[in-house]
């Protein structure tokens, strides 16, 4: 079934020079380790592609269900250079969450 994150996942965002990061946490176990298959560095990338201009690297934290995503050159050059992106990265957990997903039907009511 086609969701948006933000029916099984919160987030936080925040930033670092011209990086942003983006935690994604997931509401248990079986809808995070689904989330570690089908949520890759490429779909995100494809996914903020308005705002990410360099690579995304993924951690786990399977000890929270969570991942987080490095979003590199994703504040053209920071706080204080840039009017475009949101300069300051707080949005980019909420741009994440509005990204469409397929979840397997045994996983919706989790």
């Amino acid at each position: 079934m086609k969701i948006k994150l933000i029916n099984i996942a919160c987030s936080r965002s925040g930033d670092k020079g011209s990086n942003s990061n983006v935690g994604l946490i997931f509401k248990n176990q079986q809808i995070y380790d689904w989330a570690k298959e089908y949520i890759t560095i490429d779909k995100v990338k494809f996914h903020l592609k308005s705002i990410v201009n360099g690579d995304v690297k993924r951690y786990e934290m399977d000890n929270i269900f969570a991942l987080n995503f490095i979003l590199y050159d994703s504040l053209g050059g920071g706080g204080s250079e840039s009017l475009i992106n949101d300069a300051q990265g707080k949005t980019h957990g909420q741009a994440m969450l509005l990204m469409e997903v397929d979840l397997p039907d045994h996983l919706i009511n989790q």
